[in-house]
């Protein structure tokens, strides 16, 4: 059976160990693509859009490969929280989402770079935040330090703490990366996870059967 690169667009380490969970080898790169979104555009839209960007951008580098490309958004009230970046903006973030319902959106490419075919599709995820005091905000950020995480809910470590309650098809989507919406595309793109044709070993390097 021929081989293929499979290759995770992100240095996410998030996406890194969810991605690993598969067995399958792959190879990590950064796609360093522009996450601004554009005039006018969805924001469910922008996640998809994004997904597929960072998946195409690396895709020079890895013409044989098939590329996975993940973006996530939070939404409440129509308005969008990505990544805080900074305390002070995390303490926003959580303070306008405590006692609230938050929907996350993520957006999942995988892209052939041999033809260029992109499969793409987006994991809703309802997020209801426990009502927070200001001490208590203050805290999980001192201790667990979100600020890579859309709305600074980090649900695989502490964030799980904040949280009341999580609405979703695949929980792994939450952190960053859908695996249950993946494993789909893999096998719709020749290369199912639990293929008895294909056992990795280690020597093979980042390879995926397709």
């Amino acid at each position: 059976m021929p081989r293929r690169p499979l290759v995770l667009a992100s240095t996410s380490p998030f996406r890194r160990e969810l991605l690993g969970r598969l067995g399958l080898p792959f190879a990590i790169a950064d796609p360093r693509a522009d996450e601004s979104p554009l005039p006018g555009e969805a924001l469910e839209d922008t996640a998809l859009r994004l997904s597929e960007a960072k998946a195409r951008a690396v895709a020079p580098r890895f013409p044989e490969a098939l590329i996975v490309g993940s973006d996530q958004i939070a939404i409440l009230d129509g308005q969008a929280y990505g990544k805080p970046g900074t305390h002070d903006r995390a303490v926003r973030q959580l303070r306008a989402m405590r006692g609230r319902t938050v929907d996350f959106f993520t957006g999942l490419c995988l892209l052939d770079a041999r033809n260029g075919k992109a499969r793409v599709r987006g994991v809703p995820t309802r997020v209801t935040f426990r009502s927070l005091s200001d001490r208590e905000i203050e805290s999980y950020l001192i201790r667990e330090q979100p600020y890579g995480c859309a709305g600074a809910a980090r649900s695989e470590g502490l964030g799980i703490a904040i949280i009341a309650r999580l609405e979703s098809d695949d929980p792994n989507a939450l952190i960053g990366l859908p695996l249950i919406a993946l494993c789909d595309l893999l096998e719709e793109a020749g290369c199912p996870v639990l293929s008895e044709d294909r056992v990795p070993k280690a020597e093979d390097g980042p390879i995926c059967g397709a």
